[in-house]
């Protein structure tokens, strides 16, 4: 309700106000309505609280049922009837809330909401209640307890709240907007503007919301943009309340007079049909508040503040007789609410008094109320003290239960006596692993158990330990586990960690091929099997590679520089920890529950395959946006997520499907509206009769969807029931499809179709099923109506139903035909047959997931991998199935990528190409990095000044040539510390490497008159949070990557990779010391004809590696690294001994004489034990003339 216009007394109240007598209880006050109540001697006197006696309640007629003090003298500001329960919430001027206990009023709960600000608006929802204050929303359950507590900005003040549905929120008051929040997250999702003076009463309708603003308007908004639709002038001073019903708004306020402001005792009443004011209805009160009460009739409740209560019809005449009086203890009413039946009214006053008038004697708030869940009675205050010092105190005291039967206790000896608890069984995986050193024997820990935990086995039918870690613990077999189910190559693989990293680790013996794996032990690298399937596709990999723009974190640019890495590397693993980096920013991907925590993932929590497979959809779609925003501006594309066109960009060409979804009303209206999609769901038959279903059946089925919905029909205005159906009018060139195998049903249907296809093939041969392969001279070829090709072995058509091409047709009449196929059936010229919309997909690759029980399960791909990809990187043509389960890719035959054993490799997704598809695109490449990212450019850093510039930028005519030498130096910082344990043997053993990230990259000239002079020296800002910036080691103290602090030069990773890219692409060689580790953190690929590392320069085999500060002491004569590490210095120092280094093996002429100086330097370094001496006084290069020089310039 608007205040405005009211008693300006009311703002304040203060005991001073009041009588000092003591508080005396009136005689005709119930005791009753001071249940709990403290009474305040400076309050107001009782004697003065005149309370109707009880009368008797009329059928039909409101009258006064009950009344009960909410606080003594603080006035209501809010009252309301719980919409889920018999009860009735007051809020008071002091910020404290009260509940009542059906038409008894009884009170229930009582807990204070706010220390200083008044309780504007009370919501209840299912779970608890919602609490509008000033700049406060709290959520507090009807016990009292907070569920949370949202402070708004102090310079809000709310007035009013509106439940639009059961987890949105919008919140007005005086202020130029409405604020949309979320309830499940307690966030903010809209701000809404309206005009000034702003919005405090809120109502909704099916068509409208209605606000009503202080300057007496009435504005209609739209549902879904809030846009003003109408507006109604209704009162010239202020609005008071208004009511809406039906096709009716009817509202009261006040009137501009000479005098001031006046209550306008014209109620004005509008027609939303006509959306035009009908005749104002006179009224013989002074209206405040008002109501529709629609029982019979929709008659209007016109409260006044002095206590008067007149019911009317909206378009009738009002009646004086009609008029009844609410007695109020205090001067004014401040409140009034009317419960969801109907047969309640409630009424708050000035004096903290709340009364409920009724219209039968048992009247229920609503029509269906669930149970209120009350309070246990305390049983402590019922027994008697017992005192525990007391040696003879008797236990007799202790109450218990009297009972004839036998007690737990009293066990016959026999089933009583002691035996030894059997100790568990060993894991199998441990009994595998295990060497043995003499009779003891040492095992890393599977981790399949909580530490230092061990559970038993209490019965017999206890399931505890399934039956595969029942293994014999004969030493014969721990080598292969025979009833391990899943295939060995199907396993998660892990790296091992060594004193030396991963230097030490045979990733050949996991790939044999030139393709590159992924690493997986990044965070979120659960998605590497899609990034594979995205490289294999040629014109994917083309368009990817062939963008960039100027967004910081564009999952686009990452994944072109992932597929550059891809395409340079000759079988060595990558890591997408750039890309993922990115992932991570990208706000969706975190509301789609698709970033996982550490914790998650190491123990395999949550469904692989529905987080894969959203996975799947969120990156077509966020790879579409990327690619729109180069070719379409942002004010010019739609916000929602639907796609205008499969033209907006190239990755809608290739994989959005148009539709045309057509919704029919059982009124026979019918609405039709076009939409894209970039994958199709399998929507799988009810069917428990082991009917044979194709598989092309079932994808039919799923993209020519039919369903009956709820859905709204604009001809009949409300919901109905309507038939809903989907048509193609475009098929993709890319066919995506989510299996969506995520409960037993799904799998079973799998699991059934494949047994019957499988009989289908045994009996088209004429044979019995065997499990052995045929004889050389009974192989024949194997063919169903699935289309699967032929194959020498039965057991390769075991859980097989997918087949490896489907053939689609655009029908005339805008149906779609789908069948299985195979390359035996007739197919003419492509061309031909695409002009008669016939068109044929090939399988290229399947999204697997795998179910182990012993490592959480992992998801693999397998992947046809084209010509094009093997001409590149084996000089030979040829397609081959291959398995991609991250660093580990073995070729396998094909009919395995369609094997689908349900017990442990589920189906996830499936992608299907159009026959010749590389022929429809560009697939050259195009660098797009220029040299222009080496030119200067803006610190991202507010605090830089050009006194803090520690380097040159590169001039034109510096530009970098082939073979141009570079000194390169990174330093790193530490976002997740490293994770090991200790075995029993003492040793130690790394099951998670730190996750580093770059801080500071340099480049310094390695020729021409500026040699040595820094022309990149960036410091990398970051928004991960930073567990140990390494000081000591990297020179990186905090804040100097936080950019409104730092006075360095700042920049994105993003932007000082293209510099590092671009020196790549453009042949410079590198110079600098253990240059592997830097690479690998900033993620780069670089030719290793392009590397001139000093660490292996100097080093001698099977010794070891050497420290860059003791080769400087030794060969130059420099002392470096004094107190921290400084790029600038080390990559200078890298160059110096690059020289030395030539000019030792006369440019590597003399490798005999080179070796005799290396013998020196390792035996100076026995001696020295690798020590440098400490300087007398600390130099640096940062205090050479060269330095000078650059700050000079």
């Amino acid at each position: 309700m608007n205040f405005e216009g009211l008693d300006p007394g009311l703002a304040e109240f203060s005991p001073a106000m009041h009588s000092t007598l003591d508080p005396v209880l009136d005689a005709h006050l119930n005791p009753s309505l001071l249940q709990n109540v403290e009474l305040d001697p400076e309050g107001v006197a009782l004697e003065a609280l005149p309370v109707q006696e009880s009368v008797h309640i009329m059928e039909g007629v409101y009258s006064e049922l009950h009344s009960v003090v909410a606080e003594v003298g603080v006035p209501v500001s809010v009252s309301h009837f719980d919409l889920h329960e018999e009860m009735l919430w007051v809020g008071s001027h002091g910020g404290h809330a009260t509940s009542f206990f059906g038409p008894a009023l009884e009170r229930y709960s009582s807990f204070q909401v706010n220390g200083s600000d008044d309780i504007r608006q009370i919501q209840s929802l299912e779970n608890g209640i919602l609490f509008l204050t000033k700049n406060n929303l709290k959520y507090v359950a009807r016990g009292g307890l907070i569920i949370f507590d949202y402070l708004l900005d102090e310079s809000e003040d709310l007035h009013s709240l509106l439940l639009t549905d059961n987890n949105t929120l919008l919140v007005g008051g005086l202020q130029n907007h409405i604020l949309e929040l979320d309830l499940n997250t307690v966030q903010e999702t809209q701000k809404y503007a309206v005009e000034t003076p702003g919005v405090t009463i809120m109502r909704q309708t099916n068509r409208f919301f209605f606000c009503g603003h202080t300057s007496g308007k009435v504005s209609l908004r739209d549902l879904r943009s809030f846009k003003v639709e109408h507006e109604f002038d209704a009162f010239s001073g202020s609005l008071s309340d208004f009511d809406v019903h039906g096709n009716l708004l009817a509202a009261c306020g006040f009137s501009s007079r000479l005098t001031g402001l006046a209550c306008d005792r014209f109620l004005k009443v509008y027609d939303l049909r006509m959306m035009r004011a009908i005749t104002p209805l006179q009224v013989h009160v002074d209206p405040a508040f008002l109501r529709f009460i629609p029982t019979y009739t929709s008659r209007l409740a016109i409260i006044s503040q002095s206590g008067q209560c007149q019911f009317c019809e909206p378009t009738g005449l009002a009646n004086p007789a009609d008029i009844f009086h609410v007695n109020p203890v205090g001067p004014l009413l401040m409140t009034f609410d009317v419960s969801a039946s109907k047969q309640a009214l409630a009424f708050g006053d000035s004096e903290g008094c709340v009364h409920l008038w009724t219209d039968s004697p048992e009247p229920s708030f609503n029509p269906y109320s669930r149970e209120t869940e009350f309070a246990l009675p305390c049983l402590v205050d019922s027994l008697p003290p017992l005192d525990w010092s007391q040696d003879l105190l008797p236990l007799s005291l202790i109450p218990v239960p009297l009972t004839t039967d036998t007690l737990l206790s009293d066990w016959p000896a026999a089933n009583s006596a002691p035996a030894p608890r059997r100790a568990p069984p060993v894991d199998a995986e441990i009994l595998r692993t295990m060497k043995k050193v003499g009779f003891i024997g040492y095992a890393p820990n599977p981790r399949t158990r909580l530490r230092n935990q061990i559970p038993y086995r209490l019965k017999e039918s206890d399931h505890e330990f399934d039956n595969l870690s029942q293994v014999t613990e004969s030493p014969t077999g721990r080598e292969e586990e025979p009833l391990h189910t899943v295939s060995k190559k199907y396993r998660k693989v892990t790296i091992k960690y060594s004193k030396l990293g991963l230097e030490d680790f045979d990733f050949k013996h996991y790939n044999k091929t030139l393709f590159a794996g992924l690493e997986p032990h990044i965070p979120n690298a659960y998605c590497n099997c899609m990034i594979q399937v995205l490289y294999f596709l040629e014109p994917v990999r083309c368009l990817i590679q062939n963008h960039l723009c100027q967004k910081e974190f564009c999952l686009a640019c990452e994944l072109g520089f992932l597929f550059h890495m891809l395409d340079l590397s000759r079988g060595d693993p990558c890591q997408g920890s750039n890309f993922l980096r990115a992932f991570r920013t990208i706000p969706e991907a975190s509301a789609l529950g698709l970033i996982l925590a550490d914790s998650d993932e190491a123990s395999g929590k949550g469904s692989l395959a529905r987080l894969i497979q959203r996975w799947n959809r969120f990156i077509l779609t966020q790879l579409h946006q990327d690619m729109q925003e180069l070719e379409v501006p942002q004010a010019y594309r739609g916000a929602g997520g639907s796609f205008c066109s499969s033209g907006d960009s190239i990755i809608g060409q290739l994989f959005s499907c148009e539709m045309e979804n057509c919704s029919l009303c059982r009124c026979g209206s019918e609405t039709v509206r076009a939409s894209s999609t970039l994958l199709f769901t399998l929507s799988y038959p009810e069917d428990k009769t082991g009917k044979n279903y194709e598989f092309a059946q079932v994808l039919k089925r799923s993209i020519c969807l039919e369903q009956n919905t709820q859905a709204w029909c604009d001809n009949c205005e409300k919901y109905q029931p309507t038939i809903q159906t989907r048509n193609i009018r475009h098929l993709p060139d890319i066919l995506v499809i989510n299996c969506e195998v995520n409960s037993s049903k799904e799998a079973d249907f799998w699991r059934l179709q494949a047994e019957v296809a499988f009989k289908i093939a045994v009996k088209k041969i004429g044979g019995e099923m065997k499990s052995k392969e045929f004889a050389l001279a009974d192989r024949k070829e194997l063919r169903s109506s699935e289309g699967f090709l032929c194959c020498s072995s039965i057991e390769e058509l075991k859980n097989v139903w997918l087949p490896f091409s489907i053939r689609m047709k655009m029908t005339k009449n805008k149906g779609l035909d789908v069948c299985n196929w195979t390359d035996e059936h007739e197919w003419g010229p492509a061309r031909a047959e695409e002009e008669h919309g016939v068109y044929v997909y090939d399988l290229m690759a399947t999204v697997v997931h795998i179910l182990d029980s012993r490592t959480g399960g992992s998801l693999v791909a397998h992947i046809k991998v084209g010509e094009t990809y093997h001409q590149r990187k084996e000089g030979v043509t040829h397609q081959q199935w291959y398995l991609f389960n991250d660093f580990l890719i073995e070729p396998i035959d094909k009919y395995e990528a369609v094997q689908f054993d349900m017990n442990w490799k589920v189906p996830a997704i499936l992608y299907y190409v159009k026959r010749n598809l590389n022929s429809r695109y560009n697939l050259n490449i195009k660098n797009p990095i220029e040299a222009s990212v080496l030119l200067a450019e803006a610190s991202l850093a507010r605090k830089q000044r050009k006194t803090h510039t520690t380097f040159i930028p590169l001039m034109l005519n510096e530009m970098p040539q082939v073979g141009d030498l570079v000194g390169l130096d990174a330093e790193f910082v530490t976002l997740n510390e490293e994770e090991a344990e200790l075995r029993s043997d003492g040793t130690k053993s790394t099951i998670k490497p730190s996750q580093m990230s770059v801080a500071r990259i340099t480049c310094v000239r390695g020729q021409g008159p500026n040699e040595g002079i820094p022309f990149i020296d960036d410091y990398i800002s970051t928004q991960e949070q930073v567990v140990d910036y390494l000081t000591q080691y990297s020179g990186i103290k905090p804040g100097d990557l936080d950019a409104k602090i730092s006075s360095k030069h700042l920049t994105t990773l993003k932007s000082t990779y293209l510099k590092l890219r671009f020196l790549i692409d453009i042949g410079v060689k590198f110079v600098g010391h253990g240059l592997q580790k830097d690479f690998r953190v900033i993620n780069l690929m670089v030719p290793k004809d392009q590397v001139l590392d000093t660490v292996y320069l100097f080093h001698m085999p099977r010794k070891r590696m050497i420290s860059l500060r003791f080769l400087a002491w030794y060969f130059l004569d420099l002392k470096i690294q004094g107190e921290t590490h400084d790029s600038i210095e080390d990559a200078r120092t890298a160059l110096q001994l690059y020289r030395k280094y030539l000019e030792l093996s006369k440019n590597g002429t003399e490798p005999e004489s080179f070796h005799k100086v290396l013998k020196g330097l390792y035996e100076k370094g026995r001696k020295m034990d690798w020590r440098v001496p400490e300087p007398e006084s600390q130099t640096s290069p940062k205090n050479a003339a060269v330095f000078s020089s650059v700050l000079a310039l």
